[in-house]
């Protein structure tokens, strides 16, 4: 299979993955934690942006980010964020989470010994992995209102030195595959999922793309 065919299967899986949910004022922004620091540079943008009066970085140390740094995603966002001028004191930091399921589950449970109580969330993920967070969100807090967002880049421009191409594909690959199963085990709502988006998933994983994959 050829690049351009494998750029145009994945190409249709990223777009399923984008929900392309309208930005609303809220009562905080919640940036979930990964490897990307954009998203925090984003997330930190949507504050000073005035979306909200409070931003909150969910993230310790998952399976892609245990292999390349020390301390918890969530500390090296608000580092960021801190750098682009958000007050400290504007900013929640829950770094023990190491999925997203525990990204909403212990902001919760922060929040809660905190003794805020906040109604409407934007919650800030990689482009890819919009509809999983949602998906999740909607099983782990559904009494809550929330949209979900990310950095506008593109498919041809998200891949860079430290997440190649063939990463990235693979790394989408591996989010359809678990909307599909984790919803059947119960930590996420259901997503429908295209025919043509699958399809582009098998044919992807026939080919290779197979390293995110949940065995």
């Amino acid at each position: 299979m050829n690049q351009n065919e494998i750029d145009r299967l994945a190409k249709i899986i990223w777009d399923y993955h984008h929900l392309n949910q309208k930005l609303e004022k809220a009562d905080c922004v919640l940036v979930l934690g990964s490897h990307d620091l954009r998203i925090a540079e984003y997330g930190a943008k949507l504050f000073q942006d005035g979306w909200a009066p409070l931003i909150i970085f969910s993230g310790g140390l998952g399976h892609l980010t245990k292999e390349i740094w020390s301390k918890p995603e969530a500390d090296q966002f608000a580092r960021v964020a801190i750098e682009m001028g958000v007050p400290p004191e504007k900013i929640l930091i829950e770094n023990r989470s190491s999925n997203t399921g525990e990204n909403i589950q212990f902001t919760k449970e922060l929040l809660k010994e905190r003794g805020i109580d906040l109604q409407k969330f934007i919650v800030v993920q990689k482009p890819y992995m919009e509809r999983r967070s949602y998906a999740t969100f909607k099983k782990v807090w559904p009494e809550k209102d929330f949209i979900v967002t990310s950095p506008p880049i593109s498919f041809e421009d998200y891949p860079d030195t430290l997440r190649p191409k063939e990463d990235v594909i693979g790394i989408m690959a591996g989010d359809l595959q678990r909307i599909k199963l984790y919803a059947e085990r119960g930590f996420q709502i259901p997503q429908d999922i295209p025919p043509d988006v699958w399809d582009a998933y098998e044919k992807l994983v026939g080919i290779g793309y197979t390293k995110h994959l949940i065995k």
